[in-house]
């Protein structure tokens, strides 16, 4: 059997060949395009290719597998795949050679590749998100601009934003200038619930996002999110690993009797560890005390509002993970 490893990049891509006694078979440069990947991988005897797992690896792997070969994507965070490499000596062209020489040798850990499902719903989601983030920039355009003009647009949500611009007595001149920016808020909204219309769809098919949306604080867009982020949660074995996953335990740096624990590592997706986070601060804003609303408050009582509100985010993240492997509805936990 043959093996091969690509260096991938977003312009041109560094791909190397050997046999299993590690002879060197190819050893090229080529765009990072399907039709030069399929010339290169096309009629050739079945090999297996690394690739590390990255914003294109989904696609060059699904291109290399329709010629007919073993796709690997790695998680480039195992040191052990590259070997002996000298970090102050860094190329692509090293980096190849190791990345081959792992892939004969099977030295490699494999990186969970998403469902097609879930990946159609995370771009989904990410344009959603992109769509928000394009509103509410404009939206502070407007109001910088009014305040600078003596004028105050006052604190609303976006849907109550139309009518409270309307009633300000503003002089023509400046109406007129701030017309494109009024018009892009409206129509970027019309998109926004176009795509929630759709998002709602899928979230009323799915019954595991339905059953994440019984947990307090979780709606569609953190229920969806939650399911299209983790996509198997099976290839979790606990809780915590999901909220090490997501970014959501302390770093750490203990040696004997010394133990320091700091900030939260922030690794993982960022999007649901921001989600979670704005679901406890709904939790926290809750008038009546459910068990997860006593627990922050009594947390933020010894050590502080921000840091309660991040370790419930965690707690929430464990619990979501508990529901969706045993497929259960949420229910008031007992927590100490």
């Amino acid at each position: 059997m043959e093996y091969g490893a690509i260096d991938l990049h977003a312009r041109h891509t560094l791909i190397r060949i050997v046999k299993e006694d590690g002879t060197v078979l190819l050893d090229r440069r080529v765009p990072t395009t399907h039709e030069a990947l399929t010339a290169v991988f096309s009629g050739r005897p079945r090999a297996r290719i690394l690739i590390e797992s990255g914003t294109e690896s989904e696609w060059v792997a699904q291109t290399i597998e329709g010629c007919g070969h073993e796709v690997i994507v790695a998680s480039p965070t195992y040191a052990l795949m590259y070997g002996h490499r000298d970090p102050q000596i860094k190329t692509d062209r090293r980096d190849v050679v190791a990345l081959a020489e792992a892939c004969r040798r099977g030295i490699y850990k494999r990186a969970h590749r998403v469902s097609a499902e879930q990946r159609a719903r995370r771009r989904a989601l990410r344009v959603r998100a992109h769509l928000v983030r394009l509103r509410v920039q404009t939206i502070n355009q407007v109001r910088m601009q009014l305040r600078q003009a003596g004028y105050r647009l006052r604190t609303c949500s976006t849907g109550a934003m139309a009518p409270h611009y309307a009633a300000l007595p503003l002089p023509a001149a400046l109406r007129a200038v701030l017309a494109p920016l009024v018009a892009v808020i409206e129509t970027i909204t019309g998109q926004i619930r176009a795509c929630e219309v759709e998002l709602r769809a899928i979230a009323a098919a799915d019954p595991i996002v339905t059953t994440l949306r019984t947990a307090p604080g979780v709606g569609l867009i953190t229920g969806l999110t939650y399911r299209a982020v983790l996509d198997d949660v099976g290839r979790f074995a606990t809780a915590q690993g999901v909220s090490a996953y997501l970014g959501l335990v302390p770093r750490e740096d203990s040696s004997g009797t010394r133990q320091r624990k700091g900030a939260i590592t922030k690794t993982g997706s960022s999007e649901l560890r921001v989600l979670l986070v704005q679901a406890s601060w709904a939790i926290w804003r809750q008038r009546r005390g459910s068990a997860l609303h006593t627990w922050v408050h009594r947390v933020a009582a010894r050590r502080g509002k921000r840091i309660a509100v991040v370790g419930l985010a965690r707690r929430l993240a464990r619990i979501l993970y508990a529901m969706w492997r045993d497929g259960r509805p949420y229910c008031a936990p007992t927590l100490g």
